[in-house]
């Protein structure tokens, strides 16, 4: 009765009121946690979606164009990124759709490892690997193969293709896919009706290597700045590797030439520099030797593309360098001296048609300066040349540019496709598969014949060069694509519908902007040109200097220097201080301060030439700045032609006449033959001491005075001889004649100590005692090596 009454709703008892009330707390208790807990566990989800529990690697793909009949072999690691166990994993096949455009792709690319995307329904069956546990952070190795008959691939295509890991966790206790990797899988098993021409160019191209500096005597041993480039060619290193990687290919060969010379320069005797100015011996001649042999042999029946001399930087010559004089004429040049020094060394003729800036980024400047030398085809890429004809298809490479000359739009995700990191298997395998898919794509997107280019990056490390190898040979044995060369790519009809229009100057990436050589670079290069023009005028053999200079500058200039602008300061640097040594080994020896004491006479000046060779062509000029006092050759200053054998130094004499006197400086400066200064000028002191009418006169009363002396004691002598005569002899009565005492001022009767003292014969020469002019000397040239007191 009393629950009916509390039913029909009666006041219960307040004993009950709370009873019920406390109830009611403990049953919603349990529904409370579970609404605390909710975006707690949202969280969670929502983190583990963010990476993937577990990372997958797929590192082989095999064949990587699988065909009917074939057995499609994959393998891989699989590793346990969190912090549970994965209970009850394996790992399985999974192939998508068929993708319709390059697009699509790309998109697959980005999000690879994407989760949340499906790749469409697991092979299954006995096609997967079991995991009965993995360990937090610990790889497992698995390898699947299948029978391509398995994978249900109908028509040809570029395949989704994805290599999953399902398990479970103790937080998550149901199977799910934990960890996907996205590849493709092309499919074209039988011959394509219309194949597309693909030229794949294969860059040997290097750093700097080489200074200007040669060794000291006449074998002119060159000097590298480190032993880098030994590295790179001995077996395993870089240019080893694609050296013979390349040899198997159907490629272009693209070389800079510069690459060649120090490679062959390394075949002889060379040096590498030290600290201090030291250098030591090389020792890697015979890797040189063989690096070329086998080089040589490569390219025997292929085509090879020269590039300028150290692959100058043409943009950054367009932009940066066209404003200052002579620029242009470096390139001119560089591109001169290629086709020579692949013929010397390699012993075939090369392709200089073609000029190739960074990354294919082309404008107007870029465009002119780049056929400036001569090329007339340029080498773009299509992220810079873009369609804006609205095409369906990607056109062929070549197009008309107007001027006669060609632009060959390389494909940019061809050319990019081995970029980055692909030191990893995974990686490596990824970019193949996405680089034969992108070629399979695009030759489904028409029926028409193509001709493309393929221009990856210009120094791929070791690890791209065999990704690249891999995916060449790869797309050289499919069923969709010919190889060709780039020569008659360019020369294939240009597609109507594709894009002639330059890129505009603004339109140039601003990253690649960043990276060019400054104005300031090329004004140094301009400045060490104008050194080396002056000083080669008076070379004997200019070859010696003008040839390695000319070298270093195109070096100056080079494409590899992007990145790296301290190095590019400094070997700039290097190259103008090295240049200034040599010149300063022609120089004029200093001079002490020189005595005159007469009218006339000469001053010798010494010329000291410490270069190996001789110089001639040169001009001594000797200039009073007091001509009224003192003159040269009858003249405020005089010149005379100068000619110093190497190793040796010569002395030219000037006559000189001082009209006064005092202290007069001279100034001894070199000149060119063509009236350019050259060198130091050397200043010194003439102090002059002229012979005045004054002293001469009393000059010659003492000499009169010292004539009338001698002639009196010659009288007075002959006097006393007479009288002694008489006085000895008898008078006319025979006796003796006794005139008295004797004159005692007869010479004969004085002491020849005071006849001495009278005469002044013996006096001492005087401090104050005038100098007797000093003679005229000749003024021919001394001897070579004469010593000349200064």
């Amino acid at each position: 009765m009393a629950e009916a009454a509390d039913f029909l709703g009666t006041s219960p008892s307040p004993a009950r009121r709370w009873l019920r009330r406390a109830g009611a707390l403990l049953a919603g208790a349990p529904l409370l946690a579970g609404i605390l807990q909710l975006p707690a566990a949202m969280s969670a989800q929502a983190a583990s979606s963010d990476s993937d529990p577990v990372s997958v690697s797929l590192d082989t793909l095999s064949p990587n164009v699988p065909t009917d009949g074939d057995t499609l072999t994959v393998s891989g690691t699989v590793t346990n990124n969190g912090k549970q166990s994965v209970t009850g994993a394996h790992v399985g096949l999974r192939v998508g759709a068929p993708l319709g455009t390059r697009s699509a792709i790309d998109g697959i690319a980005r999000r690879s490892d994407d989760l949340q995307a499906s790749v469409g329904n697991e092979v299954g069956g006995k096609y997967v690997e079991k995991f009965a546990k993995l360990a937090p952070g610990v790889a497992q190795h698995f390898s699947i193969s299948v029978p391509v008959d398995k994978l249900d691939l109908g028509q040809d295509g570029v395949y989704e293709f994805g290599v999953s890991l399902s398990g479970q966790t103790a937080a998550q206790p149901w199977e799910q896919v934990l960890g996907i990797q996205r590849t493709f899988l092309p499919w074209q098993p039988e011959e394509a009706d219309t194949k597309t021409k693909a030229t794949y160019l294969w860059p040997l191209i290097s750093t700097v290597h080489m200074t200007a500096k040669t060794g000291a005597g006449e074998q002119q041993t060159p000097v590298f700045l480190n032993d880098d480039l030994a590295k790179d060619i001995s077996p395993g290193g870089r240019l080893a590797q694609m050296l013979a990687l390349g040899r198997e290919l159907d490629v272009t060969w693209v070389i800079d030439p510069d690459l060649l010379a120090s490679v062959d320069a390394m075949t002889r005797s060379y040096r590498l520099q030290g600290d201090n100015d030291t250098t030591t011996a090389g020792t890697h001649q015979a890797v040189a030797k063989q690096f070329l042999a086998d080089l040589q042999k490569a390219v025997a029946d292929k085509e090879v593309v020269a590039l300028p001399f150290a692959d100058p930087d043409l943009a950054s010559l367009a932009h940066n360098g066209t404003s200052v004089t002579g620029s242009l004429s470096h390139l001119k040049d560089a591109t001169d001296v290629a086709a020579t020094t692949v013929r010397t060394v390699l012993h075939v003729t090369p392709s200089t048609d073609f000029a190739w800036p960074v990354d294919g980024a082309v404008d107007p400047s870029i465009i002119k300066v780049a056929t400036s030398a001569g090329a007339d085809k340029v080498i773009a890429r299509s992220d810079s040349f873009q369609e804006t004809g609205g095409l369906s298809y990607t056109p062929s490479a070549a197009r008309p540019i107007g001027g006669g000359t060609s632009a060959v739009v390389a494909d940019a995700r061809l050319s990019e496709a081995f970029e980055g990191d692909l030191t990893k298997a995974g990686s490596a395998t990824l970019a193949v598969q996405r680089f034969l898919a992108q070629s399979l794509a695009l030759n489904l997107q028409t029926d028409q014949q193509r001709s493309i280019v393929i221009a990856p990056q210009r120094m791929p490390s070791a690890s791209q060069a065999q990704a690249m190898a891999q995916g060449i040979t790869a797309l050289q044995d499919n069923n969709w694509t010919l190889s060709q060369e780039l020569t008659s790519t360019a020369k294939a009809k240009p597609d109507p519908g594709a894009t002639t229009r330059i890129p505009s100057t603004s339109a140039y990436p601003s990253s690649l902007r960043k990276q060019e050589l400054p104005r300031a670079a090329f004004e140094q290069i301009a400045r060490t040109q104008d050194k080396l023009d002056n000083f080669q005028v008076i070379l004997t053999d200019e070859s010696r200097v003008v040839t390695p200079f000319g070298r270093a500058m195109n070096r100056e200039m080079s494409t590899a220097w992007r990145g790296r602008i301290v190095e590019a300061d400094r070997f700039r640097l290097g190259v103008e201080t090295y240049l200034d040594q040599l010149a300063d080994q022609v120089k004029l020896i200093d001079k002490s301060e020189t005595k005159l004491s007469g009218r006339s006479a000469t001053i010798p000046v010494t010329v000291q030439n410490n270069l190996v060779q001789g110089v001639d062509h040169l001009v001594l000029r000797l200039t009073s700045t007091m001509p009224t006092r003192l003159e040269i050759g009858g003249q405020p200053y005089t010149e005379q032609p100068v000619t110093v054998s190497g190793g040796h130094s010569q002395s030219v004499k000037f006559p000189t006449s001082a009209n006064a006197n005092g202290r007069v400086t001279v100034i001894a400066q070199l000149f060119t033959q063509d009236g350019q200064e050259y060198g130091t000028p050397v200043r010194f002191d003439v102090k002059v001491t002229e012979v005045t009418p004054t002293v001469m006169l009393v000059i010659g009363g003492g000499v009169l005075l010292l004539v009338l002396a001698g002639f009196r004691m010659y009288t007075q002598r002959k006097r006393a001889a007479a009288r002694a005569a008489t006085e000895d002899g008898p008078d006319e009565s025979g006796q003796d004649t006794d005139d008295g005492p004797q004159n005692p001022e007869a010479p004969s009767e004085r002491p020849k100590e005071e006849l001495d003292a009278a005469s002044g014969a013996d006096d001492p020469e005087q401090p104050s005692d005038p100098t007797p002019d000093t003679a005229p000397e000749s003024a021919d040239p001394s001897g070579t090596g004469e010593r000349v007191d200064r």
